[in-house]
């Protein structure tokens, strides 16, 4: 008998990493622009902290920190810059008896996994406005539960998160086998922590519900009025991206883009780490603005993967809600897959 062979496709190259190269290649601006600052209806929009965009169905949702929280839906990223983007719908967030949401929410991190929302509230140090992790229903925007942070991260005398700094991030680290995390970090470091210095913490999704643990604390840069506005997870286990936002009175903004490696399993959660690279946002051509937002884009036509970033007007005249697409510069030659 003769057992034919069974021919198989070799496997498809990997995609290339969302990272310059060489790294000193930096970023450029590939596309922007602005968001109507009201909708078809004359509702206010604005309030951008946080992205999630869905290339199969070139959608962007993105979350307002507008009082109780509301999520607005986009369409047209794949032309950015060369057609307006299309409103699809808004999705506002509400508690329930069960699930009791407060007067007022500052939602600045979003996750979406299956039919959930997973949403970071940032918190005020007061039990009226405290920082949790909030989880919505994706259709009817119903809060189905709210988790408290860790003991270490609530306000108390010389401890605990600082007034209006955080958490503003949330990223999905999703590994085969093993149960989905969110990361969360914090704004600006904790009262009880140096300087420079911003927790992260892992969020692993239990069926029973989110359990957190302390992984490490990243460094930011020294200064005030640095802070950490996001962070994603795009090539586990390589480096995972993070927006670092600088403000300084009366309207200078500084932006930078850093990668940080991810920490392995088992790591000192004091541990410290540093930056593998960084890059200066602003000068690679984005307007100074309140960056806050950030998410994989659509591929180019070139192949290159791209960064879709979301800036936070604060509802404010002199600031814009901007969209724009990064663009990692490669040079020949590269590595493969680089």
């Amino acid at each position: 008998m003769v057992v034919p062979l069974i021919a198989t496709a070799p496997p498809a190259p990997l995609p290339p990493p969302l990272l310059p190269c060489p790294a000193e290649a930096g970023w450029e601006v590939v596309a922007g622009a602005r968001l109507p600052r009201r909708g078809a209806d004359g509702a206010q929009l604005g309030g951008y902290s946080a992205a999630s965009y869905d290339s199969h169905r070139d959608g962007l949702l993105l979350l307002s920190d507008a009082p109780r929280g509301r999520v607005d839906a986009w369409s047209g990223v794949r032309q950015l810059g060369r057609v307006p983007l299309r409103p699809l719908f808004r999705l506002e967030l509400k508690g329930s008896p069960q699930a009791p949401l407060p007067e007022e929410i500052d939602a600045e991190g979003l996750v979406v996994v299956g039919e959930r929302l997973w949403v970071a509230s940032e918190g005020r140090r007061s039990a009226a406005r405290p920082a949790q992790l909030l989880a919505f229903d994706r259709s009817s925007g119903v809060l189905q539960r709210a988790t408290p942070l860790p003991a270490d991260w609530q306000p108390a005398p010389g401890q605990g998160l600082g007034a209006n700094q955080g958490p503003e991030s949330l990223a999905l680290l999703r590994r085969p086998g093993r149960t989905d995390v969110l990361l969360m970090a914090a704004e600006s470091p904790l009262r009880q922590d140096p300087p420079a210095q911003v927790r992260l913490l892992g969020w692993s999704l239990e069926p029973t519900g989110p359990k957190p643990r302390a992984l490490a604390r990243l460094a930011i840069p020294a200064g005030e009025g640095w802070g950490l506005t996001d962070l994603l997870v795009v090539d586990a286990p390589g480096p995972s991206p993070a927006l670092l936002r600088r403000f300084q009175a009366p309207a200078r903004w500084q932006v930078l883009l850093a990668h940080y490696p991810l920490p392995g399993e088992g790591a000192d959660p004091g541990a410290v780490l540093e930056p593998l690279q960084q890059w200066d946002l602003i000068a690679a051509g984005l307007p100074p603005d309140n960056w806050e937002a950030m998410t994989p884009g659509p591929d180019r036509a070139d192949g290159r993967p791209t960064l879709l970033l979301a800036a936070d007007d604060n509802f404010s005249p002199l600031q814009d809600n901007h969209l724009a697409l990064l663009a990692p510069r490669r040079s020949a030659p590269c590595p493969p897959n680089r």
